[in-house]
């Protein structure tokens, strides 16, 4: 693949807003009002667009309890997974913009739909922002054998040696693939991409040194981190992450302007009545107000993100043109 050169401006270079921002935007009240006072009259479905046990499946288990709570309502959830998440974000973009089917949108809703055409669906276009919930940054890990100490080492080997290096993500369109990209791009370097079915077995063959980097998740990266599996070389946010105090941003590495964060969010159909929406809005910002979430999102080393459905729409929009650019600029084509 040729490398172009590094030339996003910087709105294109920051793909997120930022755990940080986002946890700043007003919260509304919880109130509901005028003829839709009585919703919900039933249970109300969350999609998760991946398989039980994943980190999406978890934030919708975590979210659909407190939201049951909060609105003295039911909510389920309901595992849709295939075609990296595009199954499941279909199949809202098809149910009735009633407020009774929602997804549990993650940072694929925004990269897949950016990269591959056969996702199907339109982020922008198909969907009405609900409200952010949560966001943190991934890790960059490598091999411990590879002598590097940093993230400007890397760089360094990287384009002393064109190719050498590789790197595995979770799949080809993923966030874990285009930040590798991005990097790419501002860097003007060249790693080899090795897409894997998922981020634990690219981890598990980072550990044995079959590769030689790999993003993922603080959560799912920190156990290795910790017993000296792999070595942390910086996190892929503007500003450092308190689950990872001792690890550089990617300011601190000589990259400005680059901010990518994996974000959790409720989407509903497009065209679901505003008042349906403010009502979720409001309770989702209520239970992002609670300790004991609060405290779960501190073992999964996110930060809350409460906010109006205006703000996660505009992050939205941000985030999945910032993602056309890079696939753009790098010349991607993902079947």
């Amino acid at each position: 693949m040729p490398v172009n050169p590094p030339n996003f401006p910087n709105r294109r270079q920051t793909l997120a807003l930022g755990a940080g921002m986002l946890a700043s935007l007003a919260v509304p009240a919880l109130r509901a009002q005028g003829p839709l006072a009585s919703f919900p009259e039933r249970a109300i479905k969350i999609i998760v667009p991946f398989a039980p046990g994943a980190g999406t499946d978890a934030m919708a288990r975590l979210v659909a309890l407190k939201l049951g709570e909060v609105m003295n309502a039911t909510f389920t959830v309901d595992n849709r997974a295939g075609a990296s998440g595009a199954i499941g974000t279909q199949f809202v973009a098809q149910a009735p913009a009633d407020g009774y089917t929602l997804l549990l949108a993650a940072s694929p809703f925004t990269t897949v739909a950016a990269s591959l055409a056969s996702a199907n669906y339109d982020p922008l276009r198909q969907f009405s922002p609900v409200g952010m919930i949560a966001s943190g940054p991934l890790v960059w890990a490598a091999n411990t054998a590879l002598p590097v100490g940093s993230l400007q080492e890397l760089i360094a080997l990287a384009r002393k040696k064109p190719g050498a290096l590789n790197y595995g993500s979770a799949g080809a369109g993923g966030v874990n693939h285009l930040v590798l990209e991005l990097l790419k791009a501002r860097t003007g370097t060249f790693i080899t991409h090795i897409p894997y079915r998922g981020v634990a077995p690219a981890t598990m063959d980072l550990i044995g040194g079959q590769i030689e980097l790999v993003t993922g998740t603080i959560a799912a990266m920190l156990p290795f981190i910790k017993n000296g599996s792999v070595k942390a070389l910086a996190v892929t946010s503007a500003r450092r992450s308190s689950a990872l105090p001792g690890v550089p941003s990617m300011v601190e590495a000589g990259l400005a302007g680059f901010d990518v964060v994996n974000y959790f969010a409720l989407m509903a159909p497009a065209g679901t009545p505003p008042a349906i929406v403010n009502r979720l809005n409001a309770a989702v910002n209520q239970v992002l107000a609670l300790p004991e979430v609060l405290a779960r999102f501190k073992t999964e080393a996110v930060e809350a993100a409460p906010g109006s459905p205006a703000q996660l729409g505009q992050f939205i929009q941000a985030d999945y043109r910032a993602w056309r650019e890079v696939v753009k600029t790098q010349n991607l084509k993902i079947e």
